[in-house]
């Protein structure tokens, strides 16, 4: 794959899924040793903190290098402890953050994949993505995204990856205490339309398949094999899975035994090899052992090291290249991390920084969004941003449901609440009312469904869910 074209994909794309992969006893067959790996991750570290901007920045207008959060906190190290010359001001989460929170960011048309990117990132970073400021919720950015007239997309279906990446991000991007924020049902309606996109020979490629029989027998990408899997296992497939043993097996069919590489659809590359490296990673799979260790003796890991200049610690691209590129150090150093397409932020170093930051209240006369599904029971779920200017650090499911009704994004969410007004229990929605144990319930950045009252209280990055059922 050219560089243009690497390049073209990671601008829309987005690092992203939670995953860790253990390495396990290796057989007598020299793979990478754990002692090569932590000098990778070492001096892979080294090499992208060398590319911070003396300003503090890694991201930046159009494509930039804020894919490095996600590789520094799989090989264990915190953004904030990244800084140019020591000087802490200047912290790169401080300064990620900052950008993500100006009104422009991230463009004046901005695609979903901006913010399932800063998602993955944000998270990675030890930034809460819904919690960004008090303006900015990103789980609440990418639910505007959803596509109601093909329920399961994000964005345009025919930019398949939109959704590949919603699912990454909203299902890896946890809540800081680790719960999944989304409900199942968001997520089982993401896994259905992933599975349903799969080709013939078990694997992915960037644009929609569904329901064309010439785009499902076509040949697929190894990059984005990897990033559907990790899709996937992050919304709760098992790797136990038949989607997933297809995939794993299309992996295997890539492989060339003298080198441990993935044979791309452009060839032997550093970064195809790292996202599908990340994607066994994310589904617990050991790119090391079994199916992935060659007659050889080689392994995906083994290639990535060997793609590795030692001691600068960057990867470079092609083979043949001679020098470093940004991009394939990120995702060379992520995917021999052991890392998904994000990862924990690490508890970081620095005296008295915490390992999270969020904007904890809403801001009174700040206009904000927030992250809203219903769903009926019926299989009919809605999905929305919900736009809302709040009067108080706190606000209710009531105003919440209220200002649905006409400030959604997509539109029809909610179109009739019972009551109307004051803060009792919600005995109808939508037209639906409740009926002997199935009644309305909510659920609160993924707690346990309860009782749904107008006056239940909402907090600044909520990511509420509405279920009617026993």
């Amino acid at each position: 794959m050219s560089r243009a074209l690497i390049s073209r994909r990671l601008a829309f794309t987005a690092t992203a899924s939670v995953g860790a992969f253990c390495l396990s006893v290796l057989p007598a067959a020299a793979t990478a040793t754990p002692s090569q790996i932590a000098t990778s991750k070492t001096n892979g570290v080294a090499y992208l903190k060398s590319l911070q901007a003396a300003d503090g920045s890694y991201a930046g207008a159009g494509l930039s290098n804020e894919w490095a959060f996600s590789a520094l906190a799989s090989a264990g190290t915190a953004a904030v402890d990244v800084t140019p010359g020591g000087d802490t001001s200047k912290n790169a989460r401080s300064v990620y953050r900052t950008l993500l929170a100006t009104a422009g960011w991230p463009s004046a048309t901005p695609v979903v994949t901006d913010y399932e990117r800063a998602t993955l990132n944000s998270y990675a970073a030890g930034i809460d993505p819904a919690r960004i400021s008090a303006s900015r919720n990103l789980i609440g950015d990418i639910y505007g995204y959803w596509q109601t007239a093909e329920p399961g997309y994000f964005g345009p279906s025919a930019n398949f990856n939109g959704t590949v990446f919603a699912a990454l991000a909203l299902g890896g991007a946890k809540t800081q205490a680790g719960a999944q924020r989304i409900p199942q049902s968001l997520r089982d309606s993401l896994i259905a339309r992933i599975r349903a996109n799969q080709h013939n020979d078990g694997g992915w490629n960037y644009s929609k398949a569904e329901g064309d029989p010439g785009q499902l027998g076509a040949a697929s990408d190894i990059d984005m094999t990897g990033a559907a899997m990790a899709a996937l296992c992050v919304s709760g497939v098992p790797n136990t899975d038949t989607d997933i043993t297809q995939a794993k097996a299309f992996l295997k069919s890539k492989l060339v035994p003298g080198s441990g590489a993935f044979n791309a659809m452009f060839g032997v590359n550093t970064d195809s090899n790292g996202w599908a490296v990340s994607g066994l990673n994310a589904c617990g799979i050991n790119p090391q052992t079994g199916d992935f260790l060659t007659s050889a003796g080689k392994t995906p890991v083994d290639f990535l090291i060997s793609q590795q200049f030692n001691p600068g610690g960057g990867f470079k691209y092609l083979p043949s290249d001679t020098t470093p590129s940004a991009y394939a150090s990120i995702d060379g150093l992520r995917a021999v991390a052991g890392g998904g397409f994000t990862a924990t932020p690490p508890v970081p170093a620095t005296s008295g920084a915490p390992q999270w930051v969020a904007q904890s209240t809403f801001t009174s006369g700040t206009a904000t969004i927030l992250a809203l599904t219903v769903d009926d029971g019926a299989g009919n779920l809605k999905v929305c941003s919900v736009a809302f200017t709040p009067s108080g650090t706190t606000t209710t499911l009531g105003a919440v449901l209220d200002s649905a009704t006409n400030a959604a994004t997509p539109s029809g969410c909610v179109n009739g609440v019972t009551p109307s007004s004051g803060t009792g229990t919600i005995t109808a929605l939508n037209g639906k009312a409740n009926s002997g144990s199935s009644t309305w319930k909510v659920s609160i950045d993924g707690s346990a469904f309860t009782g749904a009252d107008r006056g239940k209280v909402i907090n600044s990055g909520d990511t509420v869910a509405l279920r009617w059922g026993a």
